[in-house]
């Protein structure tokens, strides 16, 4: 799973990616809006990171774009400010939770997996397909499928994903833990394995391809 940082105190900022990484999360750090605004134009995420004050502008000034591209993205603020009136200002903006800074980082990790549990990127179920990232499996009318590795986890990112279409890059960013070192054409691979071992044994059409620009998650519609 990637998450984005958005926090300019540069100490702080390194401190969460460092920790974050090592819990297997892959994580992209920005410093101001502007850098955010960028990483979320060309990447998807699970989860947002965002400092209440930055450089040119506010966290909150941010959730909407994050919402627009995808409802299902988690967005946490983080703040110093310690008053109810902020909290409830953060929420009714748009933001999923509200961590008061100084925090306990153990504490900030369980409230992550806690709000990636509750924004639906454990258990994805859409209509006779069952998606169990956590255990790597996929039930499909109660049958299992066998799908395992890179592919397994290409279908779960365009399932999370499904209301948009995701570029070969972006699944690159988002699956390999270091995408400059492979070609484009691993994500082709991983989508005809789909296809061989689960679309084409099962009569159904999960993924479609979306000429020059990505992949659809496509399923029920494409049966």
């Amino acid at each position: 799973m990637r998450i984005l940082i958005i926090e300019d105190e540069v100490t702080l900022n390194k401190t969460l990616a460092e920790g974050l990484n090592e819990f297997n999360y892959q994580t992209d750090v920005a410093e101001n809006l502007k850098d955010g605004e960028y990483f979320i134009s060309i990447r998807n995420y699970d989860l947002v990171l965002i400092d209440w004050m930055l450089p040119d502008g506010t966290g909150l000034d941010i959730i909407p774009q994050v919402k627009e591209k995808s409802p299902r993205t988690s967005v946490v603020i983080l703040s110093a400010r310690d008053d109810k009136e902020s909290e409830i200002t953060a929420l009714k903006s748009g933001a999923d939770d509200y961590i008061r800074k100084p925090f306990d980082f153990d504490v900030l990790i369980a409230r992550i997996e806690a709000r990636l549990r509750f924004g639906g990127t454990s258990l994805i179920e859409i209509d006779d397909l069952v998606i169990n990232p956590d255990e790597e499996k996929i039930l499909y009318k109660g049958e299992d499928i066998e799908l395992k590795g890179k592919p397994f986890e290409v279908l779960t990112h365009l399932a999370r994903h499904r209301d948009q279409i995701v570029s070969k890059e972006q699944l690159l960013d988002a699956i390999w833990e270091e995408p400059e070192l492979v070609t484009p054409n691993v994500i082709e691979v991983a989508i005809n394995q789909i296809r061989q071992k689960m679309d084409k044994p099962l009569e159904i059409s999960t993924i479609e391809t979306v000429r020059r620009r990505g992949y659809r998650f496509c399923y029920p519609k494409g049966v």
